[in-house]
């Protein structure tokens, strides 16, 4: 149950939502303040009920209480301002924009069984024991005797699908130390530093903070000089693991540890625009009313939202997914997905989910 701060009356404009409304303008509202306040993510900043993560979730904000959630209102009103100034003004000459989508990946778990060490391996074979999981067992067993492959090993598949459709993507590392909340292989292991090193020859790669770098800051300049070590280059993308993101410190801290490009800015619980918009843009610190160079990337949709939030069946996720692509594509913007390798191991609890991906990538992938 959200806390509501939102005494802004929506109402619509040619059919698309409208806030800030002026009588005396050329158009029925003020689009500038409208979009700043989307865009800089005003209600962040204000008192609120958070989830369990300590998150803003998707149903206290503006737009999922009003309905526009699903819309790119920034872009929207920027081609609104467009056509009124073309009116007045026929000579004036803009920059064309295009349609672009970009694939990101997160690597929470690179691998289901293998590289976790004794400890972890036979905590785990206990406890499908106790279970009377013996199924688990035997799968667990097989791929440690190299009979049979990780399920979570898909990353030949992901770059199959990614040289069919030609797709531009960024994998996302989680490198912090094992936790109740940050459980992927240890980067002592020669074998996921290689898998790193290989993904890097044929994709961009980030850090994804971990899960306890929220509370000991310190930790993401630990983890960003792991994966820097491993790729001998710099790192400056990133995206927060289970998109913890507050305003406006995480920020700051990601500008301190020199990330240039974020990749948090979406909701985990719906699809849609947590900003309001399917374009690349700049963090404003309001607290500071400091510009920064920080570029904020907002993604629209995650596997996760429609498996673990929302609870539908693959065919669903996609009646969701390809009307979202579709607004991004009307106002020319950049659709960016969220992925994780897991949720294409085609094994319990994403059994049935495989094809999503390449589903999706079929529609949202330019033509030309």
């Amino acid at each position: 149950k959200g806390i509501k701060y939102h005494p802004i009356v929506v109402s619509k404009h040619d059919g698309v939502p409208i806030f800030f409304q002026r009588s005396k303008s050329a158009v029925p509202y003020d689009p500038f303040a409208a979009s700043f306040y989307m865009v800089s993510r005003y209600e962040e900043y204000l008192p609120f009920a958070c989830d369990k993560l300590g998150r803003f979730v998707a149903e206290n904000s503006l737009a999922y209480e009003n309905g526009f959630l699903n819309r790119p209102v920034v872009n929207i009103w920027s081609l609104q301002v467009k056509a009124m100034l073309l009116n007045y003004f026929p000579q004036l000459s803009f920059k064309e924009n295009h349609y672009h989508y970009v694939s990101t990946m997160d690597i929470d778990n690179a691998y289901a069984f293998l590289e976790k060490g004794i400890i972890r391996t036979s905590g785990a074979l206990l406890k499908s024991f106790a279970k009377l999981d013996f199924k688990q067992i035997k799968n667990r067993l097989l791929v440690l005797a190299k009979k049979r492959r990780d399920p979570y090993d898909t990353y030949d598949y992901i770059f199959e699908l990614h040289n069919k459709f030609k797709v531009k993507s960024i994998f996302f590392f989680l490198l912090g130390d094992y936790g109740e909340n940050d459980r992927n292989v240890s980067i002592a292991r020669s074998k996921f530093r290689s898998l790193i090193k290989l993904i890097a020859d044929y994709a961009v790669c980030g850090i994804h903070p971990s899960y306890a770098s929220n509370d000991d800051p310190e930790k993401i300049g630990v983890e960003i000089s792991r994966l820097k070590r491993v790729l001998k280059r710099e790192v400056t993308k990133s995206r927060q693991h289970f998109l913890r993101l507050g305003f406006p410190i995480t920020y700051r801290r990601l500008i301190s540890y020199d990330i240039k490009d974020d990749y948090t800015m979406g909701f985990a619980q719906q699809p849609g625009f947590r900003a309001g918009i399917c374009s690349t843009f700049y963090f404003y610190d309001l607290d500071l009313e400091l510009a920064t160079k920080l570029a904020i990337h907002p993604f629209m949709i995650m596997d996760a939202t429609f498996r673990y939030y929302l609870k539908v069946s693959p065919e669903k996720a996609l009646e969701a997914i390809v009307p979202l692509i579709d607004e991004v594509k009307s106002v020319n913007g950049t659709f960016i997905s969220l992925w994780h390798n897991e949720s294409l191991s085609d094994v319990n609890p994403w059994k049935g989910w495989k094809n999503l991906y390449g589903q999706m990538l079929q529609r949202a992938v330019p033509n030309d």
